[in-house]
């Protein structure tokens, strides 16, 4: 990588909200991202402590130094005003209220100081500097419904979505946003999805020149997937990132990967082959 020019920047967070640009750092981690309920989380389908399970598999498969991990900062109230309303963060400082936005009925009865510091507080971890075209590359299984509601009629921002049409959100508002839609059936296999990702990234890159790629590369696609309902294999994950950067390389783009959606215990272990795979090809470096 060119350091005085462009970066790829690993964030191990699924909802960081801007791109980065980082001299000298492969990784932004932070143990915070981490959502420890005293136990309680482990009642979600989703693995709350994934990315710390992704990185110590890093640490011993590519000797991961201090010198590669970038250490984000906690977001200021100011910071998510730019994004949200005064109205709805105070909304926050309530249980019930926090529970039906995360969809999870019973934090409820969870005490609203552990809510604020074991919930949300892994939430206000943010990338910093800003782009001025960006492509979203969404590859997660569900519909990207949140950013694209967000960014409808941005010319300077392309979506591409491949995604499940069987699963929820069926956001038909959303899809309206989405420059580049590739709808998949239930149990869509390595080749059929192959295929679409690399012809239609390679046709929206043909299309929109950006200054950075923001890559959604969900795990919920692999076979067994209880919420994903698609039959991705492991290798099928590795090379769906290697198509990714590897059209990013081509183009000398910048990419941010958030690792987001993957409801199965092995999904670290597969984000972790995946990041090695991409290291080995020299995608990306320590360095």
């Amino acid at each position: 990588m060119d350091s005085n020019k462009r970066n790829t920047c690993y964030n191990m967070e699924a909802g960081a909200q801007q791109p980065t640009s980082l001299p000298n750092s492969i990784v932004k981690y932070e143990r915070s991202y981490n959502v420890r309920l005293c136990g309680l989380e482990k009642l979600h389908p989703f693995d709350a402590r994934k990315w710390g399970n992704v990185f110590e598999h890093l640490k011993s498969k590519i000797q991961l130094d201090e010198g590669c991990i970038f250490l984000p900062k906690e977001a200021s109230k100011e910071e998510l005003l730019i994004a949200h309303s005064e109205r709805y963060l105070k909304s926050l400082k309530w249980g019930c209220n926090v529970a039906k936005i995360a969809e999870i009925p019973w934090l409820v009865f969870v005490p609203n100081a552990i809510i604020q510091r074991c919930y949300l507080r892994p939430m206000r971890f943010q990338t910093n500097e800003l782009a001025h075209k960006v492509m979203i590359v969404d590859l997660d299984a569900h519909q990207g419904n949140g950013y694209a509601k967000d960014f409808k009629g941005n010319e300077n921002i392309f979506i591409m979505d491949v995604y499940n049409k069987n699963i929820y959100p069926h956001d038909l508002e959303a899809k309206e946003a989405i420059r580049c839609k590739v709808e998949l059936q239930h149990y869509t296999a390595d080749y059929e999805y192959l295929d679409e990702v690399e012809r239609n990234l390679e046709r929206s890159l043909s299309s929109f020149y950006p200054d950075l790629i923001i890559y959604n590369a969900g795990t919920d696609i692999l076979d067994g997937d209880p919420l994903g309902r698609l039959s991705i294999t492991p290798k099928g994950v590795i090379k769906r990132d290697q198509i990714v950067f590897m059209k990013a390389r081509e183009r000398s783009v910048p990419i941010v990967m958030l690792t987001s959606g993957g409801y199965l215990k092995e999904s670290a272990q597969v984000i972790a082959d995946s990041i090695v795979n991409l290291y080995d090809l020299g995608l990306i470096t320590k360095k």
